[in-house]
């Protein structure tokens, strides 16, 4: 597999090189410093299987270098790389097109967990932007589009136990097949509680409903059941 760390600090490139030979076996690793190596790079090679994209470039805006990357390579899987982990950085990521959004600031294990996730077809997102009880305002835009009070829980928009446990696990980042294994459920059980989570969140994907379930402030890991 083919990936491509677009970093301007050589350790953090370094500390990565590391990481990928613990998730695969198989890596051939290139490196960028800016958004202009980068973007020679994807060209020389269109195969790359997943780009990592520090938001922090110097010589250029890492969302617009998002933005870019998703418009002309749509195919290449794209993880961003951030110093910071704000609600609205990690939303914005994600309606770029982003498959995950990974702190610089999180501990080795972290970084590998999200990696294999990423790997295994999930969405990373950090847990604590999730479940931060002072990131969401007293009412979110999510809230006031779906007509809800700030402290509304799943159960306000008639979402059932079971539909709680598959969003906890869509918010974790897990594929359909995953969340089967998990609940034990069939495939086209699954799809219907993910059809009927849409529907309730008032949503058209994943991601969408992934932030809106966060912008409602809605810790799953303690609402849903094991």
């Amino acid at each position: 597999m083919k990936i491509l760390v677009v970093d301007d600090h050589p350790l953090v490139r370094e500390a990565l090189r590391g990481v990928f030979g613990e998730v695969k076996t198989e890596v051939a690793m290139f490196e960028a410093s800016d958004s202009g190596q980068a973007m020679k790079v994807v060209e020389e090679h269109t195969d790359l299987g997943l780009i990592l994209l520090d938001l922090g470039l110097p010589d250029r805006d890492g969302f617009s270098v998002l933005s870019e990357l998703r418009e002309r390579h749509p195919g290449i899987a794209v993880v961003v790389l951030s110093a910071t982990q704000d609600r609205n950085s990690v939303a914005k990521a994600l309606d770029l097109g982003a498959v995950g959004f990974i702190p610089k600031t999180g501990q080795r294990e972290v970084l590998l967990g999200a990696l294999q996730l990423v790997f295994a077809g999930g969405i990373y997102i950090p847990p604590e932007i999730l479940s931060r009880e002072d990131a969401p305002p007293p009412v979110t835009p999510t809230a006031t589009r779906l007509g809800l009070h700030s402290r509304a829980i799943p159960q306000d928009l008639g979402l059932t136990e079971r539909q709680v446990d598959v969003l906890a696990l869509m918010m974790q980042g897990k594929s359909n097949k995953a969340i089967c294994r998990v609940l034990d459920l069939a495939e086209p059980t699954v799809k219907n509680h993910i059809t009927a989570i849409f529907r309730g969140l008032k949503v058209t994907n994943r991601t969408e409903a992934v932030i809106a379930a966060g912008e409602l402030g809605w810790d799953l890991t303690r609402l849903s059941k094991p």
